[in-house]
């Protein structure tokens, strides 16, 4: 669908630039990005997805708005507190802009949903704190040939990859084992937003089909060195998700 004259202006700076000319927006108004968990990852990837004008955005999140949030899930304020997450994002995302459908799935993203929720949007952003969702995630991704923007913190270092389901390796090529679960981590406010900041980069190069997504590599930032390296990854021909597809 091609833009009318408002939202002309209202990406006018994202129009000056070739790769994301009217041809590339009308991919991004008709796209759809599914993101689990309006967390810290989750709120600087959906601000700068809605920012960007993707069509529709999901967000799995059951959980409710806490104070300790606050420093670094910065979608929510002091007076979301008590309040469920889905709901509060959404709030801040249509404000932000009305030109984008805003979908809450205020649930727990689970085997028995998983399938229906991936099904339903083009890529699927990663905003989980634990590792048996992230897992179900990547395998349902998998499975359903979708594209997956994979993030994760601890402390003031994270990771991002993108994961092409059953072409490209896979977050279980890279890590096999699931960790034993461990106490929750301490997190440096703007790492997940920075990580965050990757994922919503990745989901619109996906979209758009520009420039070249962390397919087969791995992004690692240390805040306190503030250092990015490349990890070169590839698919194992073991791997339990995706390995039979090779």
């Amino acid at each position: 669908m091609p833009l009318d004259a408002e939202e002309r202006r209202r990406y006018a700076r994202h129009l000056l630039l070739p790769q994301l000319d009217e041809g590339a927006y009308e991919k991004i108004k008709a796209a759809s990005v599914l993101v689990v968990g309006a967390g810290g990852l989750g709120s600087a990837a959906l601000l700068y997805l809605a920012a960007a004008g993707v069509g529709r955005l999901g967000i799995v999140d059951d959980d409710a708005v806490e104070l300790s949030n606050l420093q670094r899930q910065v979608l929510h304020t002091t007076a979301d507190i008590g309040r469920g997450k889905t709901e509060s994002a959404a709030e801040k995302l249509v404000a932000l802009n009305p030109h984008v459908e805003v979908v809450q799935h205020a649930v727990r993203f689970t085997a028995a949903n998983a399938t229906a929720l991936v099904d339903a949007y083009d890529v699927v952003v990663t905003g989980v704190d634990n590792f048996p969702t992230r897992y179900l995630i990547n395998a349902a991704c998998v499975l359903h040939g979708k594209a997956l923007s994979e993030g994760a913190v601890l402390g003031f270092a994270g990771f991002a990859m993108t994961i092409k389901g059953g072409e490209t390796a896979c977050y279980r090529c890279v890590f096999p084992e699931t960790p034993e679960p461990q106490p929750a981590p301490g997190v440096f406010g703007p790492t997940p937003g920075l990580v965050g900041l990757v994922q919503a980069c990745e989901a619109i190069k996906v979209v758009t089909g520009i420039g070249r997504p962390l397919y087969n590599r791995i992004l690692q930032i240390d805040v306190l060195s503030m250092t990015f390296d490349e990890l070169d990854v590839r698919r194992e021909p073991t791997c339990t998700v995706c390995g039979h597809m090779a």
